[in-house]
C-alpha cells in the first residue's frame, strides 16, 4: 500500500506542480478542455497556481527529506479543497468535462490525505 501512495502522491504532486505553474503565464493555444484559464482573474490565478504549487510540492518533499512529514495529509486536505473550489467554478460555467476530472483528483487528494494521516502515515527522521 505504501508503493501505491507514493506513486499517487508522485503523481498528483507534479500534475498539480505543472498546473500550478500555466497559473503564472497561461500559454497561448491551450486545449480547449483547459481553455479556463484564459478567463480567471489575475488574483484568483496567482491564489490557485501557488496552492497547488505548494500542495503539490507537500505531496512529495515532506516524505522525501522526512522533516514536517504531518504536511503531506495538510497539503493534500488543502488540494482537495481547492478541488472543491474548481469543481463550483467549472459548475457555474457548465464545463462538465472537468468536473469529472476535478472530481477524480479530489477522490485522489482525500485518498492520499486519510491514508497518510490514519493508516499509513510517513516516517520522521528521527534525531540522532
Amino acid at each position: 500500500m505504501n508503493l501505491l501512495l507514493w506513486t499517487v502522491q508522485v503523481i498528483l504532486g507534479l500534475y498539480f506542480i505543472g498546473v500550478g505553474i500555466l497559473h503564472f503565464a497561461p500559454p497561448p493555444g491551450l486545449p480547449i478542455a483547459m481553455s479556463w484559464m484564459y478567463d480567471l482573474s489575475k488574483s484568483l490565478h496567482y491564489f490557485s497556481g501557488t496552492a497547488e504549487i505548494l500542495g503539490g510540492a507537500g505531496l512529495i518533499l515532506p516524505g522525501i527529506t522526512k522533516v514536517q512529514t504531518k504536511l503531506t495529509p495538510l497539503a493534500s486536505a488543502g488540494l482537495a479543497l481547492v478541488m472543491i473550489g474548481a469543481i463550483g467554478y467549472h459548475a457555474l460555467r457548465g464545463e462538465f468535462q472537468n468536473i469529472a476530472v476535478n472530481v477524480v483528483l479530489l477522490a485522489l487528494a482525500l485518498f492520499i490525505a486519510y491514508e497518510r494521516w490514519n493508516i499509513h502515515p510517513l516516517q520522521t527522521r528521527h534525531k540522532s
